[in-house]
């Protein structure tokens, strides 16, 4: 403002001094001159007023500018953010290591392929359609789907009737190759004997399942066809009245909450082979037991859980992956119950010599206990015993009574 004023007093004195100036007749020659310099110096003057203006405009225009880039930027700053915690809050936090399923305690139905002689006819099966045979392959006896569209039932006598409780659990182990198309199927009900029911069949794939229409593939990295190696799948399946629980290996995949129809019977089964990248089909340790209940209930009711679910490799003390489910479950247990103290005793059942399953038996124990241990618990907590095949509770002359005698027990001290 003060520069403006400036600048209007110096114009109007010269632009004064000049009309005077020039009414003198005299000094005509003189005038020119003047009134070039007094351009000159008003040209000078106006110069270096507007420079001046345009230096405060200029530095008023950059703060302007400046506040108007610091306000976006800011926002876009916040907005980010905002984004990347939207971003943050889509990714599903599931804990897919902790595989909670846990085997119904009384076996109906137990397939190890034990005396099963090679290329004959599954003895514990019936057949629906297709073509099925016992086999070995990577060191283990399976059933070999031979042909497409194979179903297989398991031989009961009452395989009419409606043989699943209302609460039950099954278990098989499938076999994937890498860079070959396989899959497997499972209806709950029996395909030769009983009524279909109202659902389609459960599809069991390398890295995916579909049960009523609900796609849903594992977690992480894939393996098989896209991935690295040919592995067995553990699948195992947990009906609770009227919700269905599926899982693959560690992760669960299907948890629908109303299947909406009553399961009656079980039959296992594969696809239709393609012309091309066929894999084979294998299934191995089939099991069908009786649903669980919740094992502090067992403690309360019993003094004891008593667990089939607990499995090693054969003739070893090894933990198999699919024991994890009861072992997290009696983890849980200790933990919000820190009163809870355990005598973990090992059985087995008769087959093999009497010494040899007594030490096995005492090593599985201490197996379990030495995992809780790694898990956290205090190892004052727990104590080991092994009784070989001592106390039976069930005959030994089935693959249920074997089943059945080959147990980890928990009893409350």
């Amino acid at each position: 403002m003060k520069t403006h004023v400036a600048i209007l007093l110096i114009m109007a004195l010269l632009c004064a001094g000049l009309t005077a100036y020039s009414q003198d007749p005299v000094k005509k020659k003189v005038k020119k001159k003047t009134e070039k310099k007094a351009d000159e110096k008003i040209d000078q003057t106006i110069d270096k007023g507007f420079n001046k203006l345009e230096g405060l405009f200029k530095k008023k225009k950059k703060k302007d500018k400046d506040k108007k880039r610091d306000k976006p930027q800011q926002a876009l700053t916040e907005e980010q953010s905002l984004q990347t915690g939207a971003a943050e809050a889509t990714a599903p936090n599931l804990n897919w290591s902790r595989y909670d399923f846990v085997p119904g305690e009384r076996i109906i139905f137990e397939d190890v392929h034990e005396n099963e002689e090679n290329g004959e006819f599954p003895s514990r099966w019936d057949l629906v359609n297709g073509a099925a045979e016992n086999a070995e392959f990577d060191g283990h006896r399976v059933i070999y789907f031979r042909s497409g569209n194979t179903r297989i039932i398991p031989y009961l006598k009452n395989a009419a009737e409606d043989y699943l409780p209302e609460k039950f659990t099954l278990e098989l182990d499938t076999w994937f190759e890498k860079d070959k198309y396989s899959g497997y199927f499972i209806w709950l009900y029996d395909g030769k004997n009983q009524k279909r029911l109202s659902m389609d069949p459960i599809d069991i794939h390398m890295n995916a399942i579909d049960a009523q229409r609900s796609y849903v593939t594992y977690p992480g990295v894939k393996k098989g066809k896209n991935g690295e190696r040919s592995i067995w799948r553990h699948v195992s399946l947990s009906f609770n009245k009227r919700s269905l629980k599926i899982y693959l290996d560690d992760a669960r995949l299907v948890n629908i909450p109303n299947l909406g129809v009553d399961p009656t019977g079980i039959t296992i089964g594969c696809d239709h082979f393609g012309p091309a990248d066929i894999g084979t089909r294998f299934i191995k340790n089939i099991r069908l037991a009786e649903g669980a209940v919740k094992l502090y209930d067992r403690i309360l009711n019993e003094g004891k859980i008593v667990s089939n679910g607990i499995r090693f490799d054969v003739n070893k003390a090894t933990l198999r992956p699919e024991s994890m489910g009861v072992i997290n479950e009696i983890y849980k247990v200790m933990s919000e119950h820190p009163e809870l103290k355990f005598s973990i005793e090992g059985h087995t059942d008769s087959d093999g010599e009497v010494d040899f399953n007594q030490g096995l038996s005492e090593e599985r124990a201490e197996t379990v206990s030495n995992k809780l241990i790694e898990m956290g618990i205090d190892p004052a907590r727990l104590t080991t015993k092994g009784f070989g095949e001592t106390i039976p509770v069930a005959p030994n002359d089935t693959p249920e009574g074997k089943a059945t005698n080959r147990r980890v027990e928990f009893v409350k001290m």
